[in-house]
């Protein structure tokens, strides 16, 4: 519906002069101005994780993964740049050699610390 013009105001009482006048002064009348543009939002980058072990990156985690204090399949995954399965079975391979020890193990985290002598 076109906006009203000064002819059609004419009609109506002040209040609807002084609604009118609001409503030309706001830009926008209601629903019936511009469209909100919605944002893409941000898109994380695609990260390529390695599916086998190399030399350089096993021998990486068998010398400094038993040094961190908080040692998760996610930490390992990130810091190594592995895939979360090889992360799984490269904490269980460190807990059998006895370089890292089990504090909390559930089905969807377990979460590892570096051994002690205590």
């Amino acid at each position: 519906m076109p906006p009203k013009t000064k002819a059609d105001d004419k009609k109506g009482g002040k209040s609807k002069q002084i609604q009118a006048a609001k409503a030309a002064t706001k830009g926008s009348g209601g629903s019936k101005g511009k469209k909100k543009k919605w944002s893409k939002g941000k898109q994380k980058e695609k990260v390529t994780n390695a599916v086998l072990f190399d030399k350089p990156t096993f021998e990486k985690l068998l010398s400094e993964v038993p040094k961190y204090k908080l040692i998760t399949a996610s930490v390992i995954s990130e810091r190594l740049k592995v895939n979360g399965s090889l992360a799984r079975k490269a904490l269980k391979e460190l807990t059998t050699k006895g370089l890292i020890r089990l504090v909390c193990g559930h089905s969807a985290q377990s979460i590892y610390t570096r051994a002690t002598n205590a």
